[in-house]
């Protein structure tokens, strides 16, 4: 069957200048990596085309690590590989992907782009795609205006359809003041690069196979000018890593307050996840990965960190708690100054207060645990309140146990549960108490030693300044 488009993602770079241990398409990116960008974007207009089409990858440094990252990641996916042993240049690079990937030479169309370019947009690639389709040309690149040209290869256009690029090293004076700038993303007739492919030699001053050869003055080539140059800004090092990040979260934002999100201050928001709901209030200095989930009518105070977490409607999380792996039910209170860690789940209405800490437990609705207190690996039943400076021992040096409490239960404060042990509905802990025996429904338990009171005796322990 005749494949329409091929795409390939030029993914060899060592990323030296990124100073990382990582090969470059690995480098993280709004909790991802860099690679993850440009494949899910091109997906996403293969998707759109709804027409037979592939996604190959040239890889070279770090082939193993990101085969492997690729391959847990897009199990669903029919991803081809091509090496590039030696980086010689992007038309180098291009004839690996056509001698090493069998389907490459099958295709109508082309569609080239590189690993480094994470905020490239399917609408850019789509409009390129149809610019070459609709005028029936051989090739077309998308290019776009740089104040700062440095670095980039300069388009210089003919009078007619063709166009040439000149890279910065080859380029003379008067061709480097040119602002119009080739962005490394082109579309092409497949037929056209295997004519032409081969024939391109290194005779230039990096002494590469340069792609852009494949685009000269009388052949039916075209630049396509883009007005917004941010989408194929690429990451060499990490500044330009941190300002694409910031472009991306812009993004985000934009999207997120058309959908009724609303931010005090976004300059100082920190948010990776488009999904949160219509109706949420964000404060400043709340920063929320790209896998966490909010719900609508949702409040995150001054400072939160929310963790690959689920938050459903109507949730209050106060200032400064940190989330990670967690579930909030609707309509409970977290919070200030909560911890909550991977597992735990907390049932709608119920609420957790300043300075405490949960990890691995489940709490029904409506349960309070209103400050400083430690619930881990624990089950608490609705309605039940768990006292100031509550522990559950839940480790005894070598395991954890697990602690059970029953529904509508008191638990006085300071008191302890000294894990394996159950404790059943409509039960009473006295404050102070250390429990070290499971209750029966409806129990009583105090476990404090008894008070002695010495009448006039305070004086030999009060000390005068």
């Amino acid at each position: 069957m005749k494949i329409k488009v091929g795409t390939v993602i030029l993914s060899a770079g060592a990323g030296t200048r990124m100073n990382m241990d990582l090969p470059k398409p690995l480098a993280p990116f709004l909790g991802k990596r860099l690679i993850d960008f440009p494949l899910a974007e091109s997906l996403k207009m293969m998707n759109q085309l709804g027409s037979n089409s592939f996604v190959g990858l040239v890889t070279g440094h770090g082939k193993e690590h990101v085969e492997k990252y690729v391959n847990e990641n897009y199990k669903d996916v029919d991803l081809k590989y091509a090496f590039q042993k030696e980086q010689l240049g992007t038309a180098h690079a291009l004839r690996c992907y056509f001698d090493q990937i069998k389907e490459a030479k099958s295709c109508e169309y082309t569609l080239v782009l590189c690993a480094d370019t994470p905020l490239i947009e399917s609408e850019s690639l789509h409009k390129l795609y149809k610019e070459l389709e609709d005028n029936d040309l051989d090739g077309v690149a998308a290019t776009f205006h740089e104040e700062n040209p440095t670095g980039y290869g300069r388009i210089i256009r003919s009078v007619d359809c063709g166009f040439h690029i000149v890279e910065e090293k080859d380029a003379n004076e008067e061709q480097r003041k040119i602002s119009e700038v080739n962005s490394g993303m082109y579309v092409l007739k497949t037929s056209f690069i295997l004519e032409h492919l081969y024939s391109i030699d290194s005779e230039n001053q990096a002494g590469e196979f340069y792609l852009t050869d494949l685009f000269k003055d009388d052949y039916k080539v075209k630049p396509l000018l883009f007005s917004e140059k941010s989408s194929f800004a690429g990451v060499n090092n990490l500044e330009q890593l941190e300002k694409s990040e910031i472009t991306m979260r812009k993004r985000i934002l934009i999207t997120l307050r058309e959908m009724g999100v609303r931010f005090v201050d976004s300059r100082h928001t920190y948010v990776d996840s488009q999904n949160i709901g219509k109706g949420t209030f964000i404060h400043p200095n709340v920063s929320i990965d790209h896998l966490s989930v909010i719900g609508e009518n949702v409040t995150l105070e001054p400072g939160c960190i929310i963790i690959n977490s689920k938050i459903e409607n109507g949730v209050t999380v106060k200032a400064y708690s940190h989330l990670e792996e967690v579930v909030l039910h609707s309509n409970c209170s977290v919070g200030p100054y909560a911890r909550l860690r991977p597992g735990t789940d907390i049932g709608s209405e119920s609420k957790i207060g300043n300075f405490v800490e949960i990890k691995k437990s489940k709490l029904d609705r409506g349960v309070k645990v209103s400050h400083l207190s430690y619930v881990g690996d624990a089950e608490i039943g609705e309605e039940t309140n768990i006292g100031c400076g509550f522990i559950t021992c839940n480790y005894d040096g070598a395991n954890k146990h697990k602690t059970i409490i029953g529904k509508n239960s008191f638990i006085g404060s300071d008191s302890q549960m000294v894990a394996p042990i159950s404790v059943g509905d409509n039960c009473f802990v006295a404050s102070g108490s250390t429990i070290t025996q499971s209750m029966n429904d409806g129990s009583f338990a105090v476990s404090r030693t008894k008070q002695v009171t010495k009448e006039g005796l305070a004086k030999r322990f009060l000390k005068s300044k």
